[in-house]
């Protein structure tokens, strides 16, 4: 582990000092089970590097997340799932550590799991072409 942080609550975990149940961990990345999970299995994927948003972890820790939430949602047999990743306090991002959430839809109820709301907007073909062309730009 390259970055930590001594007051982080899953810098703790990913030494020790806390408590986990864990399922996975690799070189880069530690999974374990959510202590206040939104259904039966909600576990989380976690990059030992700490940063706090996911734009500022490096390109190597990314690269094992991915696989490691797939492992997770084939062993519990998920059919229906979310993977959640939440960047900010504003973006309702809990811990100020990069991670990731395998949330089990476990039945046809929207009630059960992650229940998320999408206000989408229409927006005038001009405007998302604007857009496109600002992001396309910087890449």
């Amino acid at each position: 582990m390259s970055a930590s942080s001594p007051l982080c609550i899953f810098c703790k975990i990913i030494k020790g000092e806390i408590p986990a149940l864990k399922l996975v961990e690799t070189e880069k990345v530690i999974s374990f089970l959510d202590i206040n999970p939104l259904a039966k299995g909600h576990s989380l994927v976690i990059p030992k590097y700490h940063a706090e948003k996911f734009h500022e972890l490096p390109d190597d820790y990314v690269s094992d997340v991915l696989p490691v939430a797939k492992k997770i949602a084939v062993a519990s047999g998920l059919s229906n799932y979310n993977i959640l990743q939440n960047n900010g306090r504003i973006a309702h991002q809990e811990v100020p550590h990069v991670h990731f959430h395998v949330i089990p839809k476990p039945s046809e109820s929207e009630n059960e799991g992650l229940v998320v709301g999408w206000p989408a907007h229409q927006v005038p073909n001009d405007q998302l072409k604007q857009v496109w062309e600002e992001i396309k730009g910087k890449l």
